[in-house]
């Protein structure tokens, strides 16, 4: 169901670029409690051409999803076929079909309100129609596909219908409300109270559209109003873990009972949650209060996105007046794929070392978060290994690839392109090279960033001519014609900002190859692990079941690569600002 949802999303992506700028007491707004922990919801509307393209895009994205849905349902076959069924029953009714008749079909006004968010954790999506009967004639075929009449339920006048999934104790929610379409999923004994809510029969007393939260959001953060969403971790950890919450509750049941099903032990005790669960889930929430996205543009040839991730206080003051001497990371890169990674080691090493020895004072006791103890014990000794020369004396990575072709024997691939290492001490890096690989034996570089042939040995073994360079703080490596005078054009690259953490760009060629370079390992893998690890005693169950998992894997990547023709580029920033990270992603389409 949540892959139904997914699937919805992208492919009426239009529906959540429109609204209107006053306050209409029946907007999907309206209905959502200020205290969510998520929502995401449009605040404005693109223009008519603008739509277009996003729905054309939704077009190249769909059989990638319709792939990944039957996917879904083929593995979960075995544990839960009625679930199963029904998603290759949804599937079905998108399979083949462009974004817009996918509209048409259910009904939905592609210029109205919309918002998807949370009754405590129970997910809620509300959607203006354009047209009652088509989305109601949509409802009926799914049914008639599905062969299963889902159940009718009367609360007070108002109607609606519910699909009920047994194994995870979860029932969805599908009505008609006003002009509206309502779909949530519930617990299957969620009480009255959570399901009039939910239709929207009782609302808040309080909703987040007359906080205004969201559109404070967007001008803070810079969101443009096509689609704002923000995750309150400060309220959905403690919901997680509070032991209260009905979503909360039917998972947990549901995990319980497997847990039970295996080891005997009774569903009642392993339903117990401590109190420190509820402490633990708090703490983590203190360290990460909130996370929240918008697109900052929208349009027929560019999508970009910024994503703020929230952080307490000393982590953003240990990095965000840090400037990594790193070459590259303060350019925009430009080689096919290229990617700047600050690595400083000895701010890393202080941080997490710390960290680490917070959880070691005060270590984590809810039994769920027990392991986080023996993560961070492994993070603090890793910190303290990492004081050794030369991962001490890291700065950052810096890769530029400019070409990549696999070789088809499996031995080493040809490939052209620059490698910098950030480092306090490039010299006793370049030496420590040279004890460890005789390849590297007789290679003399000064300071200076002139590039100076490799061995002829170690050309032989990549097959390829090569060169290497040193700067003051990096140490270059580069493979391929014409590669030398591009590694000297990095070193004189400028390093970051204070706070930037990475840069990265790929090209929509290489993306596409990369894609089929994985489609290929991916089926090799799947043929592989049908032959080596037969499931059951017949061989004829064995096949059919690997030549399902082959298909899909195949009808995923197929997909993958068709939405891949249409991308021209793909980029990527992190930055640490002085409230947590910022992440900004960039998609410029054909």
């Amino acid at each position: 169901m949540l892959k139904t949802k997914r699937v919805l999303a992208i492919a009426l992506a239009g529906i959540l670029l429109a609204a209107c700028s006053h306050k209409d007491k029946d907007a999907p707004l309206a209905f959502v409690p200020a205290d969510t922990p998520y929502v995401i919801a449009n605040l404005d509307v693109l223009d008519d051409s603008t739509r277009g393209a996003i729905l054309a895009q939704a077009d190249a994205e769909m059989p990638a999803q319709v792939a990944q849905m039957k996917a879904q349902a083929d593995q979960i076959e075995a544990t839960d076929p009625d679930m199963a069924k029904y998603l290759r029953t949804v599937a079905g009714e998108f399979d083949g079909k462009t974004a817009e008749q996918v509209i048409q079909d259910t009904g939905i006004d592609p210029k109205g309100h919309a918002a998807f968010y949370g009754l405590g954790l129970s997910p809620v999506l509300r959607l203006q129609l354009a047209d009652i009967q088509a989305f109601q004639n949509f409802v009926t075929k799914i049914q008639t596909d599905y062969g299963k009449k889902f159940d009718v339920v009367t609360l007070g006048a108002q109607s609606y219908q519910r699909y009920v999934a047994t194994a995870s104790h979860l029932q969805f929610i599908i009505a008609v409300v006003g002009k509206q379409a309502v779909l949530a999923m519930l617990p299957d004994d969620a009480a009255q109270p959570l399901v009039r809510q939910a239709l929207g029969l009782d609302r808040p007393s309080k909703s987040i559209q007359d906080t205004d939260a969201l559109t404070d959001l967007a001008k803070a953060k810079g969101y443009a109003k096509w689609a704002v969403g923000k995750v309150d971790l400060t309220k959905l950890l403690p919901l997680l873990a509070d032991g209260k919450d009905p979503m909360a509750l039917t998972l947990l049941k549901a995990r319980a009972e497997s847990e039970s099903a295996k080891t005997g032990e009774p569903v009642a005790n392993l339903m117990q949650v401590p109190a420190s669960c509820q402490t633990d889930a708090n703490r983590i929430a203190a360290r990460i209060p909130q996370f929240s996205m918008g697109y900052t543009t929208l349009d027929g040839k560019r999508r970009d996105i910024r994503f703020d991730v929230s952080l307490a206080s000393d982590i953003v003051s240990a990095f965000n007046g840090l400037k990594v001497e790193l070459p590259g990371l303060g350019s925009d890169p430009s080689a096919p794929f290229e990617l700047s990674l600050a690595l400083p080691m000895s701010q890393l090493r202080a941080f997490w070392s710390a960290q680490a020895d917070a959880v070691a004072a005060q270590p984590f006791s809810c039994p769920m978060l027990e392991n986080l103890n023996d993560s961070f014990s492994n993070i603090g000794e890793s910190a303290q290994k990492a004081a050794v020369p030369p991962i001490g004396d890291l700065l950052g990575l810096h890769i530029a690839l400019d070409s990549y072709t696999p070789n088809p024997n499996g031995g080493m691939p040809k490939f052209s392109g620059r490698l910098v290492i950030g480092t306090n001490n490039p010299a006793g890096l370049l030496a420590m090279a040279q004890v460890t690989s005789p390849l590297m034996a007789g290679l003399k570089l000064t300071m200076d960033g002139k590039p100076a042939a490799l061995p002829q040995p170690l050309t032989n073994a990549l097959g390829e001519t090569g060169w290497a360079a040193m700067g003051s703080k990096s140490l270059g490596i580069a493979v391929g014609d014409g590669e030398d005078g591009k590694l000297a054009d990095l070193l004189k690259q400028p390093s970051g900002d204070t706070g930037e953490l990475m840069r990265m760009h790929l090209d929509g060629d290489m993306y596409a190859n990369w894609i089929k370079l994985l489609a290929d390992r991916a089926e090799n893998e799947a043929s592989m692990a049908a032959t080596m690890n037969p499931d059951s005693s017949d061989p004829q169950t064995d096949q059919k079941k690997a030549d399902t998992a082959l298909a899909n894997t195949k009808a995923q990547f197929a997909a993958m690569e068709s939405e891949a023709e249409h991308i021209k580029a793909i980029g990527a920033n992190v930055q640490m600002g002085d409230q947590g990270l910022v992440i900004t992603t960039h998609t410029e389409l054909k």
